[in-house]
């Protein structure tokens, strides 16, 4: 039996999803609404490095966000209403998504976190940012906050591998990142770690070294995105220059697959695959059938026999 396969589970995933994992902690369904702050990026004002991460569109990874010339509560009130309509007894994570989301003086941070938490139902909040753009006073002010609610912070990696951050132009080391890490996880912040299939030129084996080295952090959660070309990125622009191998839906299932079965089952799955506006994907276009994608890997599982942490 499945339960007796994967603990972390009421339903037939055999890997640790946020939904399980809310609604253990919660009691309830849970959604993250998607907010866009304003804010901008170390890696693109030329504090570390200029023109961002090659992959990122102008919104800054937060393609899903909301509409940035609308203020944080009108941007919550849109999302919520939509949900509501289908889960009338939801509470809500607050995410600040576009771009990095700690990059601000404290006292604005506040200003914006806060205004979101006095909302109702509102249970949590989760951050998304960079490893180097967490000051010792934000770093303070995130120990004060995660008393008070249920705190994430969601770090950008994409890989361990130092040619590939270079040519992705990441702007920061493996090094800082673990360091960043381990000063959260000193406060018992929760960390969710992004990483990138398909990176260019990256081999499986690369991208299993990835997994296996976030599995030997203190991390409560990862979020597996599939790398996708968008329409004016200079990721575009190097694709079509090089034209460098792009996963197959079939191959992405297959590095998955064994990623979980490299993983703790403690760790909760926070993305299993990326989401990316269709009318501004180039590269690859298996990837606008989620839900498929979604079926695959579940299928893959039960033909393997295999559950996350399976290999540990």
């Amino acid at each position: 039996m499945l339960e007796q396969t994967f603990k972390y589970s009421n339903n037939n995933k055999r890997y640790h999803t946020l939904d399980y994992f809310y609604k253990q902690k919660f009691g309830s369904k849970i959604f993250k609404v998607s907010l866009n702050a304003g804010f901008s990026c170390p890696n693109i004002d030329g504090t570390v490095g200029h023109g961002g991460c090659i992959y990122c569109s102008n919104s800054g990874s937060g393609d899903f966000a909301g509409d940035k010339n609308d203020d944080l509560i009108t941007q919550f009130n849109k999302v919520k209403n939509n949900l509501h309509q289908k889960w009338p007894e939801a509470k809500y994570i607050g995410y600040f998504q576009a771009h990095t989301n700690t990059y601000a003086p404290v006292n604005i941070l506040k200003e914006k976190y806060e205004s979101i938490l006095k909302l109702p139902n509102v249970v949590g909040l989760s951050i998304a940012t960079r490893p180097d753009a967490i000051t010792d006073e934000c770093l303070e002010y995130l120990i004060e906050l995660s008393k008070k609610t249920f705190l994430t912070i969601e770090l950008g990696l994409q890989t361990i591998h130092k040619k590939t951050s270079l040519l992705i132009n990441r702007c920061h080391n493996l090094k800082t990142f673990e360091d960043m890490v381990n000063k959260l996880r000193q406060y018992n912040i929760n960390v969710v770690v992004h990483i990138i299939n398909g990176l260019p030129f990256e081999t499986k084996d690369m991208m299993i070294e990835t997994i296996k080295y976030i599995n030997s952090l203190d991390i409560q959660g990862v979020k597996i995105h599939a790398l996708h070309i968008l329409k004016n990125t200079k990721l575009a622009e190097l694709y079509k220059k090089s034209t460098f191998p792009i996963l197959t839906k079939e191959q992405y299932i297959d590095i998955v697959c064994d990623q979980l079965e490299y993983l703790r089952p403690e760790i909760v799955i926070n993305r299993i695959t990326g989401d990316p506006v269709k009318e501004d994907l180039i590269e690859p276009t298996w990837l606008i059938k989620k839900f498929c994608v979604l079926n695959d890997i579940d299928k893959q599982l039960v033909q393997r026999g295999t559950y996350q942490g399976y290999k540990l």
